[in-house]
């Protein structure tokens, strides 16, 4: 087949319901090279600080609805990005995404190679 279709909730978030939800699509869509996921946070819910130095992937967030804040903890700064707002990680770049607003932010997460 040439393609395959997913639904968001077809796998199972591996955050809590009480902070939004986050789906790995990577999987169910078969990619090979390519993750991508759905991530929903509630206020006050925040990802998971992470870099992916090991596996050298390039990640890019995209905001659908609502604004986060990405803390670089390595570089000591915040970038907050709005609906339609997007940002490029290096692998190496240390990162935590964070919803300190009072609406509910959805992103599309994006990385390659995995």
């Amino acid at each position: 087949m040439g393609y395959d279709t997913v639904a968001k909730t077809d796998p199972d978030s591996v955050i809590d319901e009480e902070w939004g939800g986050m789906w790995f699509l990577k999987e169910p869509l078969a990619t090979e090279e390519l993750g991508i996921s759905i991530l929903e946070l509630e206020p006050g819910g925040k990802g998971m600080e992470h870099a992916e130095a090991e596996s050298g992937q390039e990640e890019v967030y995209y905001v659908v609805e609502g604004r986060v804040d990405v803390d670089l903890t390595d570089a000591g700064e915040t970038v907050t990005l709005e609906t339609d707002e997007a940002i490029r990680l290096d692998p190496e770049e240390s990162r935590q995404i964070l919803n300190q607003y009072d609406e509910r932010a959805k992103l599309v997460l994006v990385g390659a190679p995995l």
